[in-house]
């Protein structure tokens, strides 16, 4: 029997899609599927193709993941074309056993009645199936007074917060004392970080401009991203996107011990978001990254179950 590795080195061209998905099944019955920590639906930006929950189903399968959490974005910063919680929560609700919802709401929006108010609409998406907030992508510092009132919804609520960081979203400096400071303050919030400012911070040497890119190259010691993870058990990583695989592919030695030094808290994640996107993920996992079996289980599925399911 050939593994998942052999059979993607061999291509697929000439396989029929059925054969293909019974391919890939077999290939992979000794390892766990993943839970994609962070996909969307509906459509993304000007230029990019719609991608429906069946779509994304579609994919899931061909792609041995069991589950995927759907993420809304509502900022203006965020997307060109929104997608509203209320749009998440509906096209995932016939699928609930693999597509699990995630809410939103910008800190800037009107709102009555103060931080009960917040606490109240964010309630009510829990009640109606969201099991976390985000993506958190809004146009302010990542530790702005506006940004304070969403992470104590979220807290009171008791659902994870998925934020992303670059210098225009979720800013902070280089060493992060923004996110520190709200990791201090809301010890009892699962903060999970994803993008350029986040993932560059995994070298010691990124600089204001480095926040907003993808460095390459060796990663430097002392940086800030093993300094919280060490300090702050409520700091979570989203390995998605380009942000997240360049993190690890840039220094594959360094990338492979980081894993393996935070395995309990590194989730999985493509950023998957229109039909036919390329997803460097499977190639850092599958073909660069030889992970022991325990750790690629924990980061692949269990980290994102244990973040997201909740009691019935």
């Amino acid at each position: 029997m050939i593994d998942r590795r052999q059979f993607l080195r061999m291509g697929a061209t000439a396989v029929s899609m059925g054969v293909l998905s019974r391919a890939l099944r077999a290939a992979n019955a000794d390892r766990p599927a993943y839970v994609d920590m962070h996909t969307h639906i509906g459509t993304y930006t000007n230029g990019n193709k719609e991608l429906t929950a069946a779509d994304l189903l579609k994919w899931m399968d061909e792609h041995h993941i069991e589950k995927a959490i759907v993420l809304p974005l509502v900022s203006p910063e965020s997307t060109t074309y929104l997608q509203t919680p209320e749009f998440v929560l509906r096209e995932t609700k016939p699928h609930r056993d693999r597509l699990i919802p995630f809410c939103s709401l910008d800190p800037r929006a009107h709102l009555s009645g103060g931080q009960e108010g917040i606490n109240g609409i964010i309630k009510k998406y829990v009640e109606q199936g969201a099991h976390g907030f985000g993506e958190h992508k809004v146009g302010l510092d990542i530790d702005d007074p506006l940004m304070l009132r969403i992470y104590e919804g979220c807290s009171e609520a008791g659902i994870p917060l998925l934020f992303h960081m670059d210098n225009i979203r979720g800013k902070d400096k280089p060493g992060l004392p923004g996110l520190e400071r709200v990791l201090s303050a809301f010890p009892k919030l699962n903060f999970i970080g994803h993008g350029p400012g986040f993932w560059a911070s995994i070298s010691g040497d990124v600089d204001q401009k480095g926040l907003g890119g993808y460095p390459t190259g060796p990663v430097a010691p002392g940086g800030a991203l093993d300094r919280l993870m060490a300090k702050y058990s409520n700091l979570f990583c989203d390995l998605s996107a380009g942000s997240g695989s360049n993190a690890i592919s840039r220094d594959l030695a360094f990338g492979k011990e980081f894993l393996i030094r935070n395995q309990d808290r590194i989730c999985f994640g493509t950023d998957y978001l229109q039909p036919g996107q390329e997803v460097p993920q499977f190639q850092v996992f599958e073909e660069q990254l030889e992970l022991p079996a325990n750790v690629f289980a924990k980061i692949a599925r269990g980290n994102a179950l244990r973040l997201v399911e909740r009691p019935a």
